[in-house]
């Protein structure tokens, strides 16, 4: 049986107003499928007319500013109900979805759904490079982001933070992971699940950590998206 990256996978990622996964309002959006030889064989963009005001600090992130949004973005709502419809058609199909720090990213759509009354996706199966990383290379020091795991696997990384990018990104990474580590090769159904117990063992432990100085300290291990 081929394992998951030597077949038919996509990934998935959002530029969005905020940190808050509950209340961050979709920005822009990228989809991209690719084959079992990492080669592309879908693309799919979107520049939502967001609602709310882009704060001036996600823009600077993004580079994309309300005006803008507004001027050549199309309604939320549509572009909501594409990225749900292609998503939902994915794991149909049983193609996994790349996604870093996944939790963040399908939150964030579940949310958008609600608000628009559509019905969003179930997010399975996922493979998400953050939760990868933590559980192969526990005691690597230094930063995990996108930015770091792309140095640290030597993975090209352009034009960082815009949707297209970072799932280009993704990809790269989560391949370059699974050529490292053959505890990540298999079905994605099984690795989707390996993921569900990791993230909250990591997650407790995180909170552990924090609550030696902060006693209240919670951190949410739910994945592939909160609650």
């Amino acid at each position: 049986m081929n394992s998951w990256h030597e077949l038919p996978h996509a990934a998935f990622d959002l530029e969005t107003t905020g940190r808050d996964p509950h209340t961050a309002r979709i920005v822009t959006a990228s989809i991209i499928l690719v084959d079992g030889q990492g080669e592309v064989r879908q693309h799919h963009e979107w520049l939502a007319a967001v609602e709310e005001d882009i704060p001036e600090e996600a823009a600077a992130i993004h580079g994309v500013s309300t005006e803008h949004a507004r001027a050549a973005g199309r309604p939320a709502a549509e572009v909501t109900a594409e990225i749900a419809g292609v998503l939902g058609g994915m794991f149909a199909a049983g193609i996994p979805v790349l996604a870093f720090n996944a939790s963040y990213d399908f939150t964030v759509l579940n949310r958008e759904c609600e608000r628009f009354g559509l019905n969003a996706p179930i997010p399975s199966p996922v493979i998400d490079p953050y939760i990868l990383d933590k559980q192969v290379d526990k005691y690597r020091r230094g930063k995990r982001t996108l930015t770091a795991l792309t140095e640290h696997y030597g993975v090209g990384f352009e034009n960082a933070h815009t949707s297209a990018a970072d799932v280009m990104a993704t990809i790269g990474v989560a391949r370059a992971m699974a050529g490292k580590f053959p505890v990540l090769h298999g079905d994605a159904g099984f690795l989707h699940q390996a993921q569900i117990g990791w993230a909250s063992a990591q997650a407790a432990s995180f909170q552990d950590y924090l609550r030696r100085k902060d006693p209240e300290a919670v951190v949410d291990g739910t994945w592939p998206a909160r609650a």
